[in-house]
């Protein structure tokens, strides 16, 4: 929420507006971020009308980042998006928890390494693509996943929320969100089976 007195906002901040002799206009742009959006659920796999949304944004040509960070498949990764609509760019891990038996992973170290790997290469290309405004949205599924399983730093991506530079949404996906995640949220939903 952006609260200003307008006042006193154009003493403290003169850059924004300046008034010249000849009475023209000099305005400065100002872009607002949008909003962070938080779709919790009790099971995983029910995030499809979010995917949905995402497809009928991206034909109405907003520019759109889809990025599932637990789920993975052949020949994916950075390297391999896939692009729909012209705008949307859907991406996942390279490596992920669910190509593989949960006991082959658990016995496996490089596996498991290369798995954690290939998550936090997808969670820098989305810090970076967060901090550039590049974006009209962008949707991390189920990022909370990886804070659990202690892949993502919360508090990197609390900080880089706070740091954003986007005009669209940030909606964010998982079970078992942390608090101050859900304080940050502008929009919480709950989706039941």
């Amino acid at each position: 929420m952006v609260v200003s007195s307008s006042n006193n906002y154009y003493k403290s901040n003169p850059d924004v507006i300046k008034i010249s002799s000849s009475n023209k206009l000099n305005l400065k742009r100002f872009t607002q971020n949008g909003q962070i959006q938080i779709y919790q659920s009790s099971y995983r796999g029910s995030y499809s009308s979010i995917i949905r949304d995402s497809l009928r944004n991206a034909a109405l040509g907003r520019k759109v980042l889809l990025v599932q960070f637990m789920k993975g498949g052949v020949k994916q990764g950075l390297a391999n998006s896939v692009k729909l609509c012209g705008k949307l760019t859907w991406v996942r891990s390279s490596h992920s928890f669910d190509q593989y038996p949960s006991k082959e992973i658990e016995n496996n170290k490089n596996l498991k390494k290369s798995i954690h790997e290939s998550i936090g290469e997808l969670w820098n290309f989305c810090k970076n693509e967060l901090l550039s405004g590049e974006n009209d949205q962008i949707i991390l599924d189920e990022i909370f996943l990886a804070i659990k399983m202690k892949i993502i730093d919360k508090d990197d991506l609390i900080s880089t929320l706070e740091n954003r530079f986007i005009s669209g949404d940030v909606i964010l996906t998982g079970t078992d969100i942390p608090k101050d995640l859900l304080l940050m949220a502008n929009q919480i939903t709950e989706l039941r089976s």
